[in-house]
């Protein structure tokens, strides 16, 4: 951690507010500022959050759906208890964890999904906007498969190669979708949020028998660019990066 990161972080106002008001991260002035212009939970609602630690959008989601809403926090971190939401360790697109979800809603329909997801950043811009694409494309499948017909979608992705084929998934499965920088974000950050109003009963027909992340790919294809692995040097699981093709690859 820098010298400047630390020294920003301290005069950040936002991470003080939220201090103040007893929400665990800045982000939550994100989806806040996300729920002022597009109302995405409303009272009642039924709100899935995925990627949830430490737990400041689950706050918010509570607060917004209210007393007869039902939030549901999964992360694969643990995270510390939140009043009113219920909350899973584990991987959202596996099954068993799925299971569990299906198992708090019970007869309920779920509404919203929302995520401020992250990857662990490396520094190093084309890797890290890279798995960012990847995660965002991935809980937008995960999206379509729980929530109900006219339910929303949010989600935080990065500027870069690769978006605007996100954005056209999430049109074929949702009338509306907008990106949206909340005040909140920090100025250096290139992160922007979709978000996707109205789920389609089923996907528009370009998109028919294809996941978001198979448009994705096809999309980074048309490009001329692949994503790889990497190799690191100490060991560890290597990460995904995007390469562009040489004209004799292609």
């Amino acid at each position: 951690m820098s010298k400047r990161w630390y020294q920003e972080s301290r005069r950040d106002p936002w991470r003080r507010e939220a201090r103040s008001k007893g929400y665990r991260a800045r982000s939550a002035y994100k989806l806040k500022q996300i729920q002022d212009r597009f109302s995405v939970i409303r009272r009642g609602d039924n709100v899935l959050d995925i990627g949830c630690h430490p737990g400041g959008w689950t706050q918010v989601a509570v607060e917004e759906s209210g007393e007869n809403g039902l939030v549901i926090g999964v992360d694969l971190l643990a995270t510390s208890p939140v009043e009113g939401a219920r909350l899973i360790i584990g991987d959202a697109t596996e099954e068993s964890t799925l299971t569990q979800i299906r198992s708090l809603l019970g007869d309920e329909d779920l509404n919203v999904v929302i995520s401020d997801i992250s990857p662990r950043l490396t520094g190093r811009y084309d890797t890290d906007q890279a798995i960012s694409l990847e995660l965002s494309t991935t809980v937008l499948d995960v999206a379509i498969d729980v929530l109900i017909p006219g339910g929303t979608f949010v989600t935080k992705t990065f500027q870069g190669t690769g978006i605007e084929g996100l954005v056209e998934a999430a049109k074929d499965r949702f009338s509306n979708v907008q990106r949206f920088a909340p005040t909140a974000s920090r100025n250096s950050s290139s992160e922007t949020y979709l978000v996707c109003r109205n789920k389609l009963p089923s996907a528009r027909k370009r998109a028919a028998g294809r996941t978001a992340m198979q448009q994705v790919s096809d999309h980074l294809s048309s490009l001329g660019i692949v994503t790889e692995p990497e190799d690191l040097d100490d060991g560890v699981t290597p990460m995904v990066g995007l390469r562009r093709l040489s004209r004799k690859e292609e």
